[in-house]
């Protein structure tokens, strides 16, 4: 099978590559990826000579490239997009380019061609949730409330739509807060751990209540082969990560396995929009795929801090 992945250099697209090199050897992959801030192909530095792997630079808005890029693929996962909602706040513009006009001009020309095409989405398209309110599923009605998770959103929409109107064979999953290697220092467990390292205080917005589910990067990359191999056609389904913790939960766990005190938070004006809280009820997966989270967060917390403090000339780069 010939794959055109997009966004692959970012997080979660390198660790997918990672993924699926790894298991499906014989399977050829081409990566499509701008290379805006948060992507570095230094995260895939150890495929780079594999000859099942090619790398283009190049924008998904390219409607020319895209074209030429599919001739002979079967399956697109769209992984690219702008993702930091604090990013979307100061200025969205950047968000509806990529997240829904670059998605609009990858489903033309996979409905041009017939090709398969999994998305992936975010649990922030649903909203926000009450402490004690059931978690998001298939079936949550969509409440964005950052420029971000409107853009998602409307992008999910239109994939649904290219399913309805023009029959192109599409699932989406929407997957709660992913962490692991290679993500962006600017996000919150990567951002506290270098802060640490580097003798800073680590900002928590607000009082810290916010709250997050949390998957480990590998635990998605598998929930989307499953949904690739086993998922019905036209079918959304939420992969999540059965570990609902308070932003100050992690930046407690954080301290302790990084070995500092609580005099390192340092408590900042509540993000605009905060949302309350993320849930997912992954009950569809797991009876349709027979998927399931199995890293626990600690545990993964634990490989992730190491990871970082083991890669500093990694992260090093991007903070210059």
């Amino acid at each position: 099978m010939k794959l055109l992945v997009t966004g692959g250099a970012g997080f979660i697209g390198s660790n997918f590559i990672h993924y699926w090199l790894k298991n499906y050897p014989q399977d050829k992959i081409t990566n499509l990826d701008l290379l805006t801030y948060a992507g570095n192909l230094e995260n895939l530095q150890d495929v780079t000579l594999n000859n099942n792997y090619k790398f283009v630079q190049g924008d998904i808005g390219d409607a020319d490239l895209v074209k030429d890029l599919l001739i002979g693929v079967d399956l697109i996962v769209h992984f690219a997009a702008e993702s930091h909602v604090d990013r979307s706040i100061l200025n969205s513009a950047d968000f509806i380019k990529t997240n829904v006009e670059g998605t609009r001009i990858l489903l033309e020309a996979a409905r041009k061609n017939n090709i398969r095409f999994h998305h992936i989405s975010t649990d922030e398209v649903f909203g926000s949730l009450s402490f004690n309110a059931p978690g998001f599923n298939e079936q949550t009605p969509y409440d964005p409330r950052s420029p971000y998770s409107a853009s998602k959103a409307a992008s999910d929409h239109l994939v649904r739509a290219y399913y309805h109107t023009y029959g192109l064979p599409i699932t989406i999953s929407n997957c709660s807060n992913n962490y692991g290697p290679y993500q962006y220092p600017e996000k919150l467990i990567p951002l506290f751990v270098i802060n640490l390292m580097a003798g800073k205080k680590i900002p928590v917005y607000g009082e810290g209540n916010n709250i997050r589910d949390w998957i480990h990067v590998d635990d998605h990359n598998r929930g989307v082969d499953m949904i690739i191999k086993k998922g019905k056609i036209g079918e959304t389904y939420c992969l999540g990560g059965n570990s609902e913790k308070t932003n100050l939960e992690i930046t407690k766990l954080i301290l302790s396995l990084m070995g500092k005190g609580e005099e390192m938070i340092e408590h900042v004006a509540d993000r605009l929009g905060h949302d309350l809280r993320y849930a997912i009820d992954f009950s569809k997966a797991k009876t349709e795929l027979a998927w399931e989270p199995l890293t626990s967060f600690e545990e993964g917390l634990r490989k992730t801090v190491e990871w970082y403090k083991n890669n500093k000339s990694w992260w090093e780069k991007l903070k210059k």
